[in-house]
C-alpha cells in the first residue's frame, strides 16, 4: 500500500507539472533551452542519450525511442529543467562536487551516502563493465580516476562520473562532478535525482544490481 501511495503521489505530481508546462510560452522555452527541437506536436530532447517528447498541447512526456516506460523520476527531471532553467544560462567550465553547488550543502551528507557510496559499491571490481556502460550511454572518456567519463544528462547538463577501484587495502571510491553553473539550469535538489538516474542507467547497461541506495525508478 505504501508503494502504491508513493507511485500515486509521483503520478499526481507529474500531472501537475504537465499542466504548468503546457501553459508556458513554447517559443520562450525554445529560446532558453536551444537543445529543444520542435518535431510535430512535440518539443524533443535527450536525457542520458534517450529521446523524449514533451507534447505541447498538454505537457505530457513520452519516450520516442526504445520500449521502456517513462518513469516518473525521468519526467520530473525534464519538467524541472524546463521550469527552472534561466534565459541566458551558460556553463562555466568549472567542475565542482555536489556540496560546492549553491544551496546544496544541507543535502551533501545524504548525497554522499545515497549516491556516491552506491556508485562505488555497485562498480567495485567491475571497471570493464563500467567502461562499456559509459560507451553505451554516449559517455566521453576523461583522464581522471581509474574510470572517468563525462556524460550528458541533458545537452546543457554534462556530468563527470569518477571511479577508483578498490584493492586488498582500500575500498572502491567514487565522485560525481557538476558544472558550477548547473543550478542556473535546474533546481539544486534535482541534481540529486539526475545523478542517481545516471547511476541507475549505468548499472542497467552494465547488467549489475544497484547496491547501497534506496533510489528506485518509479
Amino acid at each position: 500500500m505504501e508503494r502504491e501511495n508513493l507511485q500515486s503521489n509521483y503520478e499526481k505530481c507529474c500531472a501537475d507539472w504537465a499542466r504548468k508546462i503546457a501553459a508556458m510560452d513554447m517559443q520562450e522555452l525554445e529560446r532558453k533551452l536551444p537543445e529543444l527541437q520542435r518535431e510535430g506536436e512535440y518539443l524533443t530532447l535527450r536525457h542520458f542519450g534517450r529521446k523524449y517528447g514533451i507534447r505541447m498541447k498538454d505537457g505530457a512526456i513520452l519516450a520516442l525511442e526504445g520500449s521502456q516506460p517513462v518513469f516518473s523520476n525521468t519526467k520530473l527531471n525534464i519538467y524541472t529543467l524546463l521550469w527552472y532553467s534561466r534565459t541566458g544560462a551558460s556553463l562555466s567550465g568549472e567542475w565542482v562536487t555536489f556540496g560546492q553547488l549553491k544551496n546544496a550543502r544541507p543535502f551533501a551528507p545524504a548525497f554522499q551516502r545515497g549516491t556516491i557510496q552506491a556508485y562505488a559499491a555497485t562498480f567495485s571490481g567491475h571497471c570493464e563493465e563500467l567502461r562499456s556502460a559509459y560507451r553505451a550511454l554516449g559517455g566521453r572518456q576523461i583522464p581522471h580516476s581509474d574510470v572517468g567519463f563525462e556524460i550528458d544528462a541533458f545537452a546543457c547538463i554534462p556530468i563527470q562520473y569518477l571511479f577508483w577501484d578498490g584493492d586488498d587495502e582500500f575500498p572502491a571510491q567514487a565522485n560525481i562532478l557538476f558544472d558550477k553553473n548547473v543550478v542556473d539550469f535546474i533546481h539544486v535538489e534535482s541534481t540529486v535525482t539526475i545523478a542517481m538516474e545516471g547511476l541507475y542507467r549505468l548499472a542497467e547497461a552494465a547488467g549489475l544490481p544497484l547496491l547501497g541506495s534506496a533510489f528506485q525508478m518509479e
